[in-house]
């Protein structure tokens, strides 16, 4: 099975490279037997779950003789669910986790955290919105670093990302990606990005920062292997102008302008669209200049 893909994606399918080996922080604990755990939410709290095998988790901890029964995450036989905990909201308190794989791949996550007032847990609810690429969370890794949590799942040969962060008590899209195919034989007549002129195409990411209110606030082309987590604004894959003179248009699809790039000016790309690229040039006078150029037609 695969996990729905809120994003068309057949453009991507031509690549014939899969992105397999993103870097991320360690995965959340596992116990041995992880269909019944025993773990310290903290030093004075203990936790107690297991999986009844009906769909459902059962867990209770030290405070109270009560126990609670959540849905958990299932495979599509409704078994192969799997228990962890990690800190989810970096609030100092160890969370609960079903996973369960579904595919060979994706592994489905389902969040409960611990609420201290009440001493319950509380299912996390995943966001919804048209630049998720990963519909629920997949592969969930938090990172107390950047207090973001990462999803991660496969369509077809690609792997895509969505980086959460909390806003209060519920989580937002804070960072997103989308493919893009960077090939170089293609650019090379506008655009030198320092790789051999017989090496593979590149492929790269789209990646975008979202606001609370689902804002987009920049977008930065940059290794897929490599999301970016930290605050700082987005840097752009570097590269330099080629031509004696290259026009820079103000929107994709433009016709006219009187901006351009000379030869050896140093540009970070920004997004791509149908055949055009965002570029920022820094210019010693006036500072970031933005700005598209048309790539040559393939072929």
């Amino acid at each position: 099975m695969t996990p729905p893909i809120t994003r068309p994606r057949w453009r991507f399918a031509a690549f014939g490279l899969l992105l397999a080996a993103v870097v991320l922080p360690a995965a959340p604990a596992r116990a041995a037997d992880d269909r019944e755990i025993r773990f310290e939410v903290t030093a004075a709290v203990s936790a107690h779950a297991r999986l009844p095998g009906d769909g459902r988790v059962d867990v209770g901890t030290s405070r109270s003789s009560a126990r609670q029964l959540l849905l958990a995450s299932t495979d599509e036989e409704g078994g192969g669910t799997h228990l962890g905990h990690a800190d989810y909201n970096f609030d100092g308190y160890q969370d609960l986790a079903t996973r369960a794989t579904l595919g060979q791949v994706n592994e489905a996550v389902t969040v409960y955290l611990y609420e201290p007032a009440s001493g319950q847990f509380r299912t996390l609810a995943a966001p919804a919105g048209a630049h998720i690429s990963c519909a629920g969370f997949w592969s969930l890794i938090p990172d107390p670093a950047t207090r973001t949590l990462t999803s991660s799942c496969r369509s077809g040969p690609m792997w895509y990302s969505d980086v959460y962060r909390y806003q209060v008590d519920r989580v937002y899209l804070y960072r997103s990606m989308r493919g893009a195919m960077l090939d170089t034989a293609r650019l090379a007549p506008v655009l030198d990005l320092g790789v051999a002129g017989d090496g593979d195409p590149e492929i790269l990411t789209v990646w975008s920062t979202w606001d609370v209110a689902g804002k987009r606030v920049d977008s930065a082309i940059w290794d897929a292997f490599d999301p970016p987590l930290e605050d700082a604004p987005l840097p752009g894959r570097s590269a330099s102008v080629v031509p004696d003179k290259l026009q820079l248009y103000s929107r994709a699809g433009d016709t006219v302008t009187r901006r351009y790039l000379r030869k050896g000016d140093r540009v970070e790309l920004l997004d791509e669209a149908e055949g055009w690229l965002q570029l920022r040039y820094h210019n010693p006078r006036h500072g970031p200049v933005l700005g598209w150029v048309k790539l040559p037609p393939n072929g």
